[in-house]
């Protein structure tokens, strides 16, 4: 009797474990994983901007990014954990030649990032829409355009109203912005949840053009405190 009640404790053990296990994985499985890519011409600010929304700081100390490396952040979205992964990419093309076709798998989202003091890294920015569509990322993936260093005020070289004409051209949303300045550092926030929130709504991420008053978003304006959604 002893022996037969010590095995029907086992069975009851191993019943309870498999019950947790299947919980435990059944939550991972719940779990949404957004890939969003950042791209741009080197030393615009990608891994910095990447660094800004996962980390929440600015990198003391940055060096070229080679191949591929990517951050992690969870956040909640209307009362649902997802996993934003923030995918940045070497600039230059000797560091990125074996990695590239790897970085454009599956992707949801992709940022293009320019630096507004540097109007070459601008002007190359149809070059990296060109490879982007030339990897097949579909023009329903949600993409975005971003211009960094814009607390440099002194030494703009792209003027918004140039950056706003190519975003609109391109279907885009535009956000002017500083990796650096800390108090910029929620609307570095809102690029990426913008995005999150946009990859949320479309359950099977059809792309849904989304409404906005002159193509523009502005980041002087305080984000809505009831909602985690920027836009």
């Amino acid at each position: 009797m002893a022996n037969e009640a010590h095995g029907r404790g086992e069975g009851a053990g191993l019943a309870s474990n498999s019950l947790d296990l299947s919980t435990s994985l059944e939550r991972s499985v719940q779990t949404r994983i957004f890939k969003i890519i950042v791209i741009g011409d080197s030393n615009v600010g990608k891994t910095c901007l990447a660094f800004r929304f996962t980390g929440g700081s600015f990198p003391a100390k940055t060096e070229a990014t080679i191949g591929v490396d990517f951050r992690e952040k969870a956040v909640e979205i209307e009362g649902e954990r997802i996993k934003v992964q923030v995918w940045d990419t070497a600039g230059q093309e000797r560091f990125r030649k074996s990695m590239v076709e790897h970085y454009y798998r599956n992707v949801h989202a992709v940022v293009f990032v320019y630096d507004v003091t540097k109007m070459a890294s601008f002007e190359n920015l149809k070059t990296w829409i060109q490879e982007c569509n030339g990897h097949r990322v579909s023009a329903s993936v949600p993409r975005v355009l971003v211009g960094n260093k814009c607390d440099l005020v002194d030494q703009i070289q792209v003027p918004s109203n140039m950056a706003l004409k190519f975003a609109d051209a391109h279907n885009m949303l535009l956000f002017e912005t500083s990796a650096k300045d800390p108090k910029e550092s929620q609307n570095v926030d809102s690029i990426f949840m913008c995005l999150a929130c946009r990859l949320k709504a479309q359950k099977s991420l059809i792309y849904r053009n989304v409404e906005r008053e002159d193509g523009r978003v502005r980041l002087n304006q305080e984000l809505n405190p009831k909602t985690s959604c920027p836009c």
